[in-house]
C-alpha cells in the first residue's frame, strides 16, 4: 500500500472520545517495550508519528492515526511494565479490554511480540482473549534483525508453538523486512468491509 498521507488526530480513554466518522480500524497492541511504535512509524514511513521512549509504559492513551484519510491505525497502552505506577496499571485493563471488545470499527489487531524472548502469561493470555471473541489478529515477532537467521528460526518455531501453532510473522523496523506481509493482512481485512461503520 502506498502511504500518501498519515496524520495523529486524537487521543482518548473511553468511548466518547473516540472518532465518530465510521472508518475502519486497525489496532496494535502488545507489551510495554516490545517496539510498537517504532513499527507503527516503520510501517507508515514516516519517523516520529508514533512516540517512541526508552522509557516502557509512556503511552497511557488509545492514540488513533488516520492513514490515507481512509483508516486508522490505533495504539493501545502496552501492558505488562511493572515501573508504571498502580494507578495508571488499573486503568489500563479496562480501557484496552473495552475497546477492543465493543468497537465494531475494528477490523484487525495487530498482536506484536518480541522475536528475541518467548511469549509471556499476558501475552499468552491476550491471545486467548482475542481467539476467544473472534477477533481477527496476527501475531507479529519485532526486532528480527536483532537475530541471527538460525536463532530467529528457532524462536519464531519455539514461540508458535508456545501460541498454539499460530503463525508468526518476523519484522524489523530498521529494515522493513516483514512489511508487506502485514500490510498484506491489512489490506484483506480492510477490503473485507464494503462500507463505513456507524458510531
Amino acid at each position: 500500500m502506498k502511504i500518501k498521507s498519515a496524520t495523529f488526530v486524537k487521543s482518548a480513554t473511553s468511548p466518547e472520545h473516540y472518532p465518530r466518522d465510521g472508518r475502519l480500524e486497525v489496532a496494535f497492541l502488545g507489551r510495554s517495550n516490545v517496539g510498537k511504535s517504532s513499527l507503527i512509524n516503520s510501517l507508515l514511513g514516516v519517523k516520529g508519528l508514533a512516540r517512541t521512549s526508552n522509557t516502557p509504559g509512556r503511552t497511557q492513551l488509545i492514540n488513533f492515526f488516520l492513514i490515507n484519510e481512509s483508516f486508522y491505525f490505533v495504539d493501545l497502552p502496552g501492558y505488562g511494565y511493572a515501573r508504571v505506577p498502580s494507578e495508571i496499571k488499573k486503568d489500563w485493563g479496562p480501557m484496552v479490554e473495552k475497546y477492543l471488545a465493543t468497537r465494531p470499527n475494528l477490523v484487525l489487531s495487530i498482536h506484536i511480540t518480541d522475536s528475541r524472548h518467548e511469549p509471556t502469561q499476558l501475552d499468552l493470555l491476550m491471545r486467548e482473549w482475542l481467539e476467544s471473541r473472534g477477533k481477527p489478529f496476527v501475531i507479529v515477532a519485532t526486532k528480527a534483525d536483532k537475530l541471527s537467521s538460525n536463532k530467529l528460526r528457532a524462536n519464531l518455531n519455539r514461540a508458535s508453538a508456545v501460541y498454539g501453532r499460530k503463525e508468526l510473522i518476523p519484522y524489523s523496523s530498521v529494515t522493513r523486512k516483514g512489511a508487506d506481509r502485514i500490510w498484506k493482512e491489512i489490506v484483506k481485512q480492510i477490503s473485507g468491509q464494503s462500507a463505513p461503520i456507524s458510531g
